[in-house]
């Protein structure tokens, strides 16, 4: 049987590029030769795509040659910038692509257009997940509790930030979190414990999206689900992030190794199921589909529980919390690889059948 062809696109052009390159090494390591040609395809930071050669690491691959995929349904080749010639073939693609034109609809879409299936939502479901304003209130809509929210808008940040200020702290109070509506990894978010403190974090998120969220700070236990599927998705146990610092910033995530991931957490079992319920359907309404983690608050308090966000592509080397979740419930990293591929030919397959010409009669 011939080998799947295997594209896996890394790097972008956003803050969280390094992540990507770290998930794609471990990607790279971990797909089986023997089913798969793997190529590896860097998004450099200016947005050009380079192609890697067997020999490559993927931190290296963005030195290799320039090549585009022509947004042309069959053809399924990248192609060489400087010769125009057939430079590599693809069956499907793995998008390890995180934040802004990776993960936000805008990769994918162009993915729709050249016909080749890939990992993961799709336009909408990764647009909705990405945007956290649009996504909280997608989830409020459905009955899904949600950490109270107001949102400002860069325009009216740079109009008026006094009234931005005075909105933020009246609407939600203080202590509160501060965060960018599109973007990952922690970047760009703050937390505010006093009201000169609002604005400068407000401008601080801003230079990351022209819409920015101001929550309400819960003092709670954080709780993470990793789903996988179409249309049967599942969830994995569930997973607590325990970080050694006040709150889970991007040094917590990729730079302290005092953060400890406990997996399983330590819950009850209505409150494993009812996260596990509430991740399936959170994925639902936001039209997920291959994968998506499931980031809950638990409020220590109360042990009321509040969907925090959908992830539609998660960070992935092979210590993240999403593998790290289903490896503790019995799929190895190699066969999560295996099980996303196959979702992504599944739904790649399903949207080729559709009609395309109209016939009346």
């Amino acid at each position: 049987m011939a080998k799947l062809k295997v594209g896996v696109v890394f790097g972008g052009r956003s803050v969280e590029h390094e992540v990507s390159v770290a998930s794609a090494t471990s990607i790279l390591a971990a797909l089986d030769p023997n089913r798969y040609d793997t190529t590896l395809i860097a998004i450099s930071h200016e947005g050009r795509w380079h192609l890697g050669t067997p020999d490559m690491l993927p931190a290296s691959v963005v030195q290799g040659e320039e090549v585009t995929l022509p947004a042309v349904p069959g053809a399924r080749q990248l192609v060489s910038v400087s010769s125009g010639a057939a430079a590599a073939e693809l069956d499907v693609i793995v998008p390890i692509v995180h934040g802004a034109g990776g993960e936000d609809g805008t990769l994918q879409g162009f993915l729709e257009l050249a016909g080749l299936p890939y990992v993961g939502a799709g336009v909408l479901g990764s647009a909705v997940q990405m945007d956290k304003d649009i996504a909280k209130k997608l989830l409020q809509a459905d009955g899904i509790p949600v950490v109270p929210w107001v949102t400002v808008r860069a325009h009216e940040l740079e109009a008026d930030e006094r009234a931005c200020v005075a909105r933020a702290v009246s609407e939600i109070g203080l202590p509160a979190f501060v965060k960018p509506a599109n973007s990952g990894s922690s970047v760009g978010i703050g937390k505010v414990k006093r009201v000169e403190e609002m604005g400068p974090a407000l401008r601080n998120a801003a230079q990351y999206d022209a819409k920015v969220l101001v929550e309400q700070a819960i003092d709670a236990r954080e709780i993470e689900v990793a789903v996988l599927g179409n249309n049967a998705p599942e969830a994995s146990v569930a997973g607590e992030i325990v970080p050694k610092t006040e709150w889970y910033d991007y040094e917590s995530k990729y730079v302290d190794e005092a953060t400890e991931l406990v997996v399983p957490a330590e819950l009850s079992a209505e409150q494993s199921d009812e996260m596990r319920a509430l991740a399936i359907r959170s994925f639902q309404i936001l039209e997920g589909a291959g994968l998506a983690r499931v980031d809950f608050f638990l409020e220590r308090e109360t042990d009321r529980i509040y969907l925090n966000e959908v992830n539609s592509l998660p960070g992935f080397t092979d210590v993240s919390m999403y593998p790290r979740l289903w490896q503790a419930s019995g799929l190895s990293y190699p066969a999560l690889l295996d099980r996303l591929i196959e979702l992504a030919m599944e739904r790649g397959y399903a949207r080729q059948a559709f009609e395309r010409t109209y016939r009346t009669g």
